[in-house]
């Protein structure tokens, strides 16, 4: 599959400039899925480059995967020379996003209010821990939210709340950060005017955990968390092969099912009118669950799978992060990104990051600038906003940049 890369032209938010006052995951992300679709990212650092940068354990992944396809400049925004140099950024810009704490793009003189009236035409993306309520002005992390909103209750064991194995907040906030930015440029093409869109990590968790809350509505009971849920389905869970792999299967119609029994000649299954309906399978699962486990653990992995597959119910095997390197699906669908790591002790190297989840016409969303290195791009970006040679060298003298 060719990935949509045939120059700016062809990508759907070529001509939109973004300027990016972000760090750590949802700020970044959002940046990178703007900058995918085509825009012109310019993410502004400060001197020495952003601090994600350096992140070890968990966070070691954050900067490679979120900033790739965008410009660097570090700009010293503590200075008046910085902060004048960086509006001059701004003011040719159609959106701006940052996720900095409440109040910090204020006392930098480039919040909303400041930055709309200079430029009318700007759209504006403020990523933040809540929305307008009581909680507006408290800090908030991506597990921070996931324990207030639900989400660690219902991924966890009772008791014992844990959170999701990814930055699912962080990132789909970003998300419907990049939502409300494309829906305000799509209303700027009517009116002129850019907008302030607000994105946050709580009301985007709420948002995810929106079918527990519907789900206690409908049944008038709690939902329990996921590790011991009432399946919907008797056949969803984890089963054993021989070589004790573990693959989820989940038979989720009553079509399904007689092709699972038939597949696997489950005759006396097959046979029983009690189990011809999903809800009545669910009522005896823990007959079927356990002779269906007996026959996957006397079976070896590539006959389990191959006959999975025929059946066409869906199945999985339970993999790792880090075998989604040499996945041949992603491989061959150009899933995977070439990039370079900036930083850290393997500065340098290459490897390959998961792409844009999206197919364009058939393409898929490819690398035209790899992940900058810090302050790569500063001539580069000046030049485009009109500062002679002269006056880039002297900003350079005076650690401006």
């Amino acid at each position: 599959m060719k990935q949509t890369q045939q120059g700016d032209g062809a990508l759907p938010l070529a001509g939109v400039k973004v300027i990016e006052f972000t760090h750590m995951v949802m700020g970044p992300a959002a940046g990178m899925i703007l900058a995918d679709l085509g825009a012109e990212v310019i993410k502004i650092e400060p001197p020495g480059g952003d601090k994600t940068r350096r992140l070890g354990g968990s966070g070691a992944g954050y900067f490679p995967m979120y900033n790739r396809n965008k410009k660097s400049i570090c700009i010293d925004l503590k200075s008046a020379g910085g902060r004048k140099l960086a509006g001059r950024l701004i003011a040719g810009a159609d959106v701006l996003i940052e996720n900095f704490r409440p109040g910090a793009m204020d006392a930098l003189g480039f919040g909303w209010k400041t930055m709309h009236a200079a430029n009318p035409r700007l759209i504006y993306c403020s990523l933040k821990g809540f929305l307008s309520g009581p909680y507006q002005d408290r800090t908030a992390l991506d597990e921070v939210t996931q324990m207030m909103g639900g989400l660690a209750y219902m991924t966890g064991l009772p008791d014992r709340p844990m959170r999701a194995g990814a930055s699912v907040i962080d990132v789909t906030g970003g998300m419907f950060g990049v939502i409300g930015v494309l829906a305000a440029l799509e209303r700027r093409r009517g009116n002129g005017r850019g907008e302030l869109v607000t994105g946050s990590l709580f009301e985007t968790t709420a948002f995810l955990v929106g079918q527990h809350m519907a789900q206690q509505a409908v049944t008038g009971e709690a939902a329990l968390p996921m590790s011991i849920r009432s399946s919907a389905w008797a056949i969803y869970d984890i089963f054993e092969c021989r070589e004790g792999d573990k693959v989820f299967v989940g038979v989720v119609s009553d079509t399904q099912w007689r092709r699972f029994c038939e597949e696997f000649e489950l005759r006396e299954f097959a046979a029983d009118e009690s189990l011809e309906k999903n809800n009545e399978r669910v009522r005896q699962r823990e007959r079927l669950l356990p002779a269906i486990a007996r026959m996957f653990a006397n079976m070896g992995r590539d006959e389990m799978l191959a006959r999975l597959a025929r059946s066409g119910v869906a199945f999985a095997e339970v993999n790792k992060p880090s075998d989604l390197f040499e996945d041949p699906h992603l491989k061959a669908g150009e899933g995977l990104l070439p990039v370079t790591l900036r930083d850290g002790e393997r500065a340098g190297e290459r490897t390959r990051l998961p792409a844009l989840p999206i197919e364009w016409g058939g393409s898929r969303f490819g690398v035209r600038h790899d992940v900058p290195a810090a302050g790569e791009h500063a001539r580069e970006v000046l030049a485009q906003a009109g500062l002679t040679s002269e006056e880039i060298r002297q900003l350079e003298h005076a650690r401006l940049l």
